[in-house]
């Protein structure tokens, strides 16, 4: 159109960095960051995060270096998602429950220039890098020490030689030092692998665009006023902890930092604090539900708390609305920055039983505002499917917060991409008002005598029982079936329950083909989201053999 113009004073890149520049200004003597004693303003949180930023950068680091970091949620890992892209590089945070090999594969693989390692976790990070020198250059190593922790000796272990400690660096870097803003909004700000529960890690690529879209739309998901209170409970290794650790900067709120995640430490810092929102995988949830008594302290206020990682029962939901906490389902993937969808509430769902408000919320629902649109689509004709709640698809999403594409692993990109959408790997349904329900991965769905059972469904069944604590449904082969349903499940402390009454309470409430043939009670294994590492269990299941023997016609 004639007359427009674009230049710098109408186009600048989008960057989560300008959050913490933004909340210095207006909210300066606000806290932005609680831990124990530990407490530090916006301004003081910005001061630091520049100081830093300058000394990673005289440490040699360029624009697009990877630096990592090896942290539980303390105030360093906060901080670290601002110091590092204002330095120009691009941040790996890393699963703090990985083992050395792991670890030194993934600081391979990224080419990490620079490890922030955690006190409590430094052996983990000195065996990485014995295991490095062996074949490449190792990173920098650097120490987050406690709060006034004098020395970096840690038990048996102390730091190698040449190990530089966090706290120096900042005292140590430049107040004037400039922040290295992105020239192309779409230059990489994280770098994520995922959790490798069905596959090897793969590294996710974030761009500044994509993660300040997605900081925006989770602060909008999560309804968070101006100056927020949230109490950290989802690691911040974990797609950049959802992206709200910059949502948190763009509405000038305090992070109340946790080192463990316990339903004491929930409630204690919810009273404490007068935390307004949480977040947190089911399996936090379900530690709350099932907190005793004598640790649960009243809700000051309503909690606001995000859930996803894995789809919640809605016996969790109905729980722990009747605790106080008001919970906003999302849904998403690493790919997709985190949540990417939210079972957004409607007025006339008040009006239903409880139990079906429940079920309703337990939807993944719809494309949050910064994603153009999520669809359930037929993944050879890409037509989508009917909205009918019924016709199962593979969930697929388009738009500015899903990932720039795998690290070095072009063919996995443009699989993944193939037809111009996400492919996420995930089954799932439409119902007629458009939201979306997720029915499973498309490696777990079980398909028994040519019928397909959801294996999130039949837990949900199962988790109702109120004996339950947790339960996870794989495949069994079967000669005869072709695959049935089998059940592993944890009981609640000081309850009981048969394999046969579990079966029998899923019969009454499913049509039998759906209920479980095989029923272990066992603790489940879990990564450190809270994801249940399904092939795990497949791989018990298919070691049991078949259930029933193939049956051949007679001549």
């Amino acid at each position: 159109m004639e007359g427009s113009i674009r230049c710098s004073a109408n186009y600048v890149p989008l960057s989560p960095i300008t959050f913490l520049e933004r909340s210095a200004i207006v909210y300066p003597q606000r806290l932005s960051l609680v831990m124990g004693d530990v407490k530090y303003t916006w301004s003081q949180t910005h001061h630091r995060c520049t100081k830093l930023a300058s000394s990673i950068v005289n440490l040699g680091v360029s624009p697009l270096h990877v630096v990592a970091v090896l942290a539980p949620n303390v105030p360093a890992m906060y901080e670290l998602h601002f110091a590092v892209p204002m330095s120009g590089a691009v941040l790996c945070t890393l699963n703090t429950r990985h083992d050395s090999a792991m670890v030194a594969l993934l600081l391979k693989h990224s080419e990490a220039k620079i490890l922030f390692v955690d006190y409590q976790l430094l052996d983990i990070a000195q065996g990485a890098l014995k295991i490095l020198s062996k074949t490449t250059n190792i990173p920098q190593l650097v120490l987050i020490l406690e709060s006034g922790q004098a020395s970096p000796d840690t038990g048996n272990n102390s730091s190698p030689p040449g190990t530089l400690i966090y706290e120096n660096l900042i005292a140590d870097g430049k107040l004037d030092f400039e922040a290295r803003r992105p020239k192309d909004e779409w230059d990489p700000i994280a770098l994520n692998y995922t959790s490798g529960t069905t596959s090897s890690p793969k590294g996710v690529i974030y761009s500044h665009r994509g993660a300040y879209l997605n900081a925006l739309a989770g602060a909008l998901l999560n309804e968070m006023r101006s100056m927020p209170v949230y109490l950290w409970c989802v690691p911040m290794f974990h797609c950049n902890g959802w992206c709200l650790p910059w949502a948190i900067a763009a509405q000038g709120g305090t992070n109340i930092c946790q080192r463990n995640v316990t339903a004491e430490g929930i409630f204690d810092n919810i009273f404490q604090h007068k935390v307004s929102h949480m977040g947190g995988a089911p399996t936090v949830l379900n530690m709350i539900i099932n907190s005793p008594l004598e640790v649960r302290k009243p809700l000051p206020e309503k909690v606001s708390v995000m859930t996803g990682g894995a789809p919640p029962p809605p016996e969790v939901i109905f729980r722990m609305e009747e605790l106080g906490f008001d919970v906003v389902h999302s849904y998403g993937l690493t790919e997709t920055y985190g949540p990417a969808t939210v079972c957004t509430g409607q007025p006339e769902w008040d009006d239903l039983p409880r139990d079906e408000q429940a079920k309703i919320k337990a939807r993944q629902g719809v494309n949050h505002l910064g994603l153009d649109a999520v669809d359930i689509k037929d993944p050879v004709t890409m037509e989508s499917v009917p909205a009918d709640a019924k016709t199962i698809g593979e969930v697929m999403f388009r738009g500015n917060t899903v990932m720039n594409g795998y690290l070095k692993n072009l063919k996995e990109t443009q699989d993944v991409f193939k037809g111009g959408w996400f492919r996420s790997g995930d089954l799932g349904v439409k119902h007629p008002d458009g939201y979306i329900e997720l029915k499973d991965r498309s490696k777990d769905i079980i398909i028994s005598g040519g019928e397909n059972i959801s294996s999130i469904e039949l837990e949900g069944v199962i988790f109702s029982h109120p004996a339950v604590l947790e339960a996870a449904v794989v495949a069994r082969p079967d000669d005869y079936w072709g695959e049935t349903p089998c059940a592993f499940v944890k009981l609640k402390e000081g309850h009981t329950a048969t394999a046969e009454e579990i079966i029998q309470f899923c019969q009454n409430r499913l049509p039998h083909y759906m209920a479980p043939r095989t029923v272990v009670f066992a603790d489940l294994p879990k990564t450190s989201t809270g994801k249940t590492q399904k092939f795990i269990l497949k791989e018990k299941a298919k070691a049991m053999g078949s259930l029933t023997k193939k049956k051949t016609s007679r001549l």
